[in-house]
């Protein structure tokens, strides 16, 4: 530990001694947080939000959205094989079932389980940036948002514009990515493909992932707008230790469909927006590859919902709204054939007190056809000390419904629990964060305590695992992090950005004896990150990421990352990135054993 704190030390101070030139990232201040109905800056937000750019999802040495993620603050992602062909993500020791997952506001959620929460379908050429919110998200985004949300943000330009990327590497890696804009007056739209392959990185783990995502935007006037999106996505892949070590030939598919349609209305105080969607996910299971009649499950979900969300603005303040209907149905061999629906309502209001002080309060009320209505108040308060400094405090309720696969799963290794209760949780935050010019810092201190928290156990290795209610369990922990951008330097050698944070946090769950738990126990416990993006001439950047992570109950871990960069900006670049430099031996998910050193290496095509 003492020599990892050595070397982050070093860098960051090596990177502040030699002083800086232009940023690869937008102003923080200038951001507006995309949620539903309020629309606030970023500076004036009351609760710990990491907001993650596309200039910085250019030059993260990472093929994948789930590889990116890994640099988030206080977010654990556990890949299962190389550039995350399927990923678990965990916000503040939340496992993943934990965490909505969203794209442009529109839920992600899938009723099966929460293991294909990470099947985007756009590829990562095409998504403009990502915001994290850590920890609860119903009173914004309802349920799911248990520990936190991702939505990952696409934007309509009306500049035309190709970009063309193409790469190789080790276990004979191939991508290749198309993003196109093409406005056609008051029409904006985008197209984007990708396909990636690979033979995999030991015996039973290559795979073949093909994303295609259109988005169209039209301005009927200056009041009303409307905006629509297809998306598919389709995933191959060996999956040896994904779910198990008794069976290395496993294999899945999984193909996931999505369409949406929505209308905007604003004017001066008013502001309306109504969506329909829909989303479908294809999942074909094998215990055994080549042989489908040894074991196979099929589950086929969909999901149709209908929101509508708004805001007014007032003399006393912004007053948010909104109502959803949602339909979740699933066809499965193995789960049978299951649907249910939910309703939830909105309500929320923003209040400026004076130019420092600000409150934000509202409540989420959902009904279940299954468990009826429950409600999910949450508060948010802020005061801003100065220019830079905010402090801000927070509380709030959250929840999420038991997936399909936890209550009706049978198999050799995993049985589900019919008798299961909802999860849900009492949350705290308080936090400080310091805004000014390239500099942001924040500090953040939580409590997250649980009530019926769903968890997998079982008695003993020869036993299937089977899912059970927690009458309590509690959370906390702090996050700290800093960036800072240089703007003034040599041209020769410059330090564009510098980052480091660390986040700690501290489950009371005791394992009883005989039980063993899944994955509670094994949640985020020391997470140390860092990075430097130097400037090396013009056109030549470098970026090292470094990662230092323990989980509760396992062994620690230390990862270093790097990319280079000749020409990112211009009209041909080339790039190289070298992934576990120090050739680490760890496992992040199930029992895949991640691979040591590996390398990739490609050009980008930028054409307006």
């Amino acid at each position: 530990m003492r020599k990892v704190l050595l070397t982050f030390t070093a860098l960051l101070a090596s990177a502040y001694a030699w002083g800086q030139v232009d940023t690869v990232s937008q102003n923080l201040e200038e951001i507006i947080i995309q949620e539903n109905r309020l629309q606030i800056p970023f500076s004036k937000q009351n609760r710990n939000i990491s907001v993650v750019t596309k200039p910085q999802l250019e030059t993260t040495p990472g093929r994948s959205l789930q590889e990116a993620l890994s640099f988030v603050p206080g977010v654990d992602v556990r890949q299962r094989g190389v550039t995350g062909v399927q990923a678990d993500i965990g916000i503040r020791g939340g496992s993943f079932n934990q965490t909505l997952m969203l794209l442009n506001g529109i839920k992600l959620t899938d009723p099966q389980t929460g293991h294909h929460m990470m099947n985007i379908p756009v590829p990562l050429i095409n998504i403009d940036r990502v915001e994290v919110l850590k920890g609860p998200g119903a009173r914004i985004f309802g349920q799911n948002a248990y520990a936190g949300a991702v939505n990952v943000i696409t934007e309509l330009s009306d500049q035309r514009s190709l970009r063309l990327q193409g790469y190789a590497g080790d276990f004979g890696m191939q991508g290749l990515s198309f993003a196109g804009s093409l406005p056609l007056g008051s029409l904006k739209q985008n197209l984007s493909l990708s396909r990636d392959k690979s033979n995999g990185h030991w015996y039973n783990s290559d795979y073949q992932v093909s994303n295609l995502f259109y988005e169209g935007g039209l301005d009927l006037n200056k009041n009303h707008s409307i905006r629509g999106m297809i998306a598919y996505t389709d995933r191959t892949f060996g999956a040896n230790g994904f779910y198990t070590s008794a069976f290395p030939d496993q294999w899945e598919n999984i193909q996931t469909s999505l369409g949406a349609i929505s209308h905007t209305f604003s004017n001066r105080n008013l502001y309306l927006n109504t969506r329909a969607y829909w989303r479908k996910n294809d999942d074909e299971y094998r215990l055994r590859r080549n042989e489908p009649e040894f074991y196979q499950n099929n589950h086929t979900s969909n999901t149709y919902a209908l929101e509508l969300n708004g805001s007014l603005e007032s003399s006393w303040g912004k007053t948010g709204f909104g109502a959803e209907i949602r339909e979740e149905k699933l066809e499965s061999n193995n789960l049978g054939e299951r649907n249910r629906t939910l309703g939830g309502i909105f309500l929320e209001q923003f209040i400026p007190l004076g130019d420092r002080i600000d409150f934000r309060a509202g409540i989420y009320s959902n009904y279940f056809d299954d468990w009826g209505w429950k409600h999910f108040p949450g508060l948010e308060a802020g005061f801003q000390a100065t220019k830079a400094l905010r402090l801000y405090s927070s509380l709030g309720k959250s929840f999420r419904i038991p997936t399909y696969t936890d209550l009706f799963y049978v198999g050799p290794t995993n049985i589900g629990n019919e008798n299961l209760l909802p999860e849900e949780a009492q949350n705290f935050e308080v936090g400080a964060k310091w805004i000014e010019g390239r500099f942001f810092a924040e500090a953040v201190y939580f409590i997250r305590k649980t009530d019926d928290l769903i968890e997998w156990t079982r008695p003993d290795a020869d036993t299937p695992w089977q899912p059970q209610n927690f009458n309590q369990v509690n959370f906390d922990g702090i996050e700290l992090a800093f960036t800072y951008r240089w703007t003034n330097g040599s041209r020769l050698f410059s330090v564009k950005e510098a980052m480091f944070s660390y986040n700690y946090i501290n489950a009371d769950l005791i394992e009883q004896p005989g039980t063993e738990t899944r994955y509670a126990l094994t949640a985020l416990k020391n997470q140390l990150l860092g990075g430097v993006l130097l400037g090396l001439g013009n056109k030549l950047e470098w970026n090292t990421k470094m990662r230092y992570i323990e989980r509760m109950g396992q062994d620690p871990y230390f990862l270093l990352d790097m990319r280079v960069d000749y020409n990112r900006a211009g009209k041909i670049g080339f790039f190289a990135e070298a992934s576990n430099i120090t050739n680490t031996d760890y496992i992040e998910a199930g029992t895949v054993q991640m691979p040591g050193r590996w390398f990739r290496a490609g050009f980008m095509l930028n054409l307006e």
